[in-house]
């Protein structure tokens, strides 16, 4: 997970390497010639078939920290050869990069302080509130919609106690977000395997705090790979509440790998019939992927992302 809190960090990461080279076949837009972030030439990906047309029901995305291998202008290039245009987890100095390349920043970060300090805890609340109320400005002068926020760590809080500091913090802020057309993402993980003591670590809890906000712009963000974990029943949960869930993000269970290939049939989701219900849920925001890629080359890499989305557009 370190990866992903460097870039939550605003990590240099962002802009570093160099990206996918011209020239590829228009028969198969993956077979091209890929530049790692060191700089080291690949070899072409001759053997990865390009997607079909994508069916258009779901708006996919890919999660900017799960391809860090790549320059950002390289996962631009990448996801536009499979047939989408949007990428997860950019803050303001990815933006022009992804203006550049007409690419949508999807779930829009960098006013957190972490994934541990958090709305939860009233001890963080100024410097919270200053961080996300100009945060806020930013996404909505770019153009962009969603932003994301964490609830934090217990540090022995109870539940009810931590309730009640998440809707006084968050409050004005969601306010300041009604206004500018944003919308905050409070993502749920795990608190089992990868982040123990979060204490959003249950639709339930995040569903009462949607409930005692009362703004459609406070939403969920659905992780459906932690809420596994935690709480099984992936479908029934996104047929009930799906009123609150605003972003969805992808992995295999058990181990945060691939969906879809070899790997993916080994995992216990079956994203394809969650895709259908969120799908038939009427839900118009992304669903992103945040597998953690297997393969040690960038040809393997992509044919992962490439079979993610096309197990997921249903």
């Amino acid at each position: 997970m370190m990866q992903r809190r460097q870039l939550l960090k605003g990590s240099a990461l962002l802009l570093a390497g160099s990206a996918l080279q011209a020239g590829c076949s228009a028969a198969n837009p993956l077979a091209r010639s890929l530049t790692g972030k060191d700089g080291t030439a690949v070899d072409k990906m001759g053997a990865t078939a390009a997607p079909a047309k994508l069916k258009g029901n779901i708006r996919h995305s890919v999660a900017r920290w799960t391809y860090g291998d790549l320059s950002l202008e390289a996962l631009c290039e990448l996801v536009l050869s499979l047939g989408f245009a949007a990428i997860d987890l950019v803050g303001p100095e990815g933006w022009p990069v992804l203006k550049r390349y007409g690419i949508d920043s999807s779930m829009c970060n960098g006013a957190e302080l972490n994934l541990v300090n958090g709305w939860c805890n009233a001890e963080f609340h100024g410097e919270l509130t200053k961080r996300y109320l100009q945060h806020i400005d930013l996404v909505a002068d770019a153009g962009y919609k969603n932003l994301i926020c964490f609830a934090g760590n217990a540090r022995c809080l109870s539940r009810s106690a931590a309730l009640e500091a998440a809707v006084r913090g968050l409050a004005p802020v969601v306010e300041q977000a009604q206004r500018r057309g944003v919308v905050l993402q409070m993502e749920l993980f795990n608190s089992r395997v990868d982040h123990p003591d979060y204490l959003a670590d249950s639709s339930d809890f995040g569903i009462a705090l949607c409930q005692q906000l009362g703004s459609a712009h406070f939403k969920l963000l659905f992780d459906i790979y932690h809420m596994q974990i935690m709480e099984g029943d992936i479908i029934r949960r996104i047929r009930q509440h799906g009123q609150y869930f605003g972003h969805y993000h992808t992995a295999g269970v058990p181990g945060r790998h691939e969906i879809g290939g070899e790997l993916g049939a080994l995992q216990e989701l079956n994203y394809p019939a969650i895709a259908k219900a969120i799908k038939d849920s009427g839900f118009t925001g992304y669903l992103a992927q945040e597998f953690i890629p297997t393969p040690t080359t960038a040809q393997g890499r992509a044919q992962s992302l490439h079979d993610a989305i096309a197990v997921c557009d249903v």
